[in-house]
């Protein structure tokens, strides 16, 4: 019986340790941030120099200039245009934070570089600050029952030219039979299959099907019933939620999350040149949700880790909730069609079948080029790649995990 009791405080005492990471509140303030050796952390300096003497050497292939690289890839298909601004990208870059603290830093991270679909987990934020105001009563809610048709902006539009008699005069994102039907949850899930053109880009442009028979007359799926990544839907859920918080999103994101975590004053986040509205008698530009045709969010790596941070403690910020318990816990659901996925885009590690190295529990916002935000939980771990081969993350967070000396299976 004593060897039983001896036994069970032993593994409790483990527990507590491996835990220990999981309960670091450092938060590191506006304008600093404290360092540590790998070592204080219990991480092995050298496997640690190793993993990320990897990520260096795996170094996306596709161009630094993101112009020509979105224009060979995306402007290919129909309607592939770019619409918005981009920016030639920087070195391999990257942030290894642990118990709230940087332990390592590699290449550029005070460039400000387009960070692509890591925008649409921003624009996840500033839906979620909108719920957590009560301003969306419900994830579930229907979006219609929130969005009021629009006026788009057009330079020297006339309302008496006699060539636009009769032609709409709104953006009216959810007056068609299918997408009245569709809820904040399933656009932030993209499981909405919303119908429609937006900014000059009809939802089937976006990663069209193979088949063009498809494009015009493909039988809608019902919402919720399937997921497809698509940036024109992201796009219509960034203008609802214009239509809700009624000033610019760059605008709420800096007021209510990013002075908050204290970032910096260099991120900034843009749509695209014909993607303004007439909003209470201003003329203000709905954002993009990721760099597909430009635009999206430019930001450095120091704040690309802030917001990393904030995530792996599960919205929480010193002892301050800027997302709230009940937002995270649905943002970390997976989704039924797609468990790797919860909220745009917050990929789930669920049964490992994103990065079989990775533990389970852990969030990571992606996008092209790749740009990834690593959320760790159960190791106390923010790490932040920029301009690393896709293919290469899961080795890449391999070599990393093994350098852990304490860490969660």
């Amino acid at each position: 019986m004593l060897h039983k009791r001896l036994f069970t405080i032993v593994f409790l005492a483990s527990l507590l340790t491996q835990s220990s990471y999981a309960q670091s509140n450092y938060t590191p303030p506006a304008g600093s941030w404290e360092r540590r050796t790998p070592e204080q952390v219990k991480i092995d300096g050298v496997m640690l120099k190793e993993a990320i003497d990897f990520a260096i050497a795996s170094e996306a292939k596709g161009p630094r200039s993101q112009e020509l690289g979105l224009t060979q890839t995306f402007g290919q298909a129909p309607f592939g245009e770019l619409v918005g601004p981009t920016k030639d990208r920087g070195e391999p870059t990257g942030i290894v934070i642990r118990n709230g603290y940087i332990i390592a830093e590699w290449g550029e991270p005070l460039r400000v570089d387009m960070s692509h679909s890591v925008t649409k987990s921003f624009l996840s934020a500033v839906v979620g600050i909108a719920f957590d105001r009560k301003l969306i009563r419900s994830l579930q809610d229907k979006a219609i029952d929130y969005n009021a048709p629009v006026e788009q902006y057009v330079a020297g539009k006339r309302y008496d030219d006699t060539d636009e008699f009769g032609k709409p005069k709104f953006l009216d994102l959810f007056a068609s039979e299918h997408n009245r039907k569709i809820t904040w949850e399933h656009l932030l899930r993209q499981t909405s299959d919303w119908e429609g053109m937006l900014w000059g880009k009809p939802d089937w442009a976006d990663r069209p099907d193979r088949d063009s028979s498809k494009w015009l007359n493909r039988q809608r799926g019902e919402p919720g019933t399937v997921y497809e990544y698509n940036d024109v839907r992201v796009n219509a859920l960034a203008l609802a939620a214009l239509n809700v918080w009624r000033k610019p999103l760059p605008e709420v994101l800096k007021e209510n999350l990013m002075d908050e975590i204290g970032a910096s004053n260099t991120w900034r986040w843009y749509g695209y040149e014909n993607s303004y509205v007439v909003l209470d008698g201003r003329i203000v530009q709905s954002i993009s949700g990721g760099g597909h045709w430009g635009g999206g969010m430019f930001i450095n790596a120091y704040d690309m880790a802030r917001f990393g941070l904030l995530t792996e403690r599960g919205g929480k910020w010193g002892n301050k909730q800027q997302l709230s318990n009940e937002f995270v816990r649905q943002a970390k659901t997976p989704t039924s069609v797609q468990p790797t996925y919860g909220f745009m885009n917050w990929f789930l590690n669920t049964d490992k079948k994103l990065y079989p190295n990775a533990p389970t529990g852990i969030v990571v916002h992606t996008g092209n080029g790749t740009n990834i935000i690593y959320c760790d939980p159960e190791n106390d771990l923010v790490v932040v790649v920029r301009w690393i081969e896709n293919n290469k993350i899961n080795e890449f967070l391999g070599k990393l995990l093994a350098s852990l000396k304490n860490k969660a299976a």
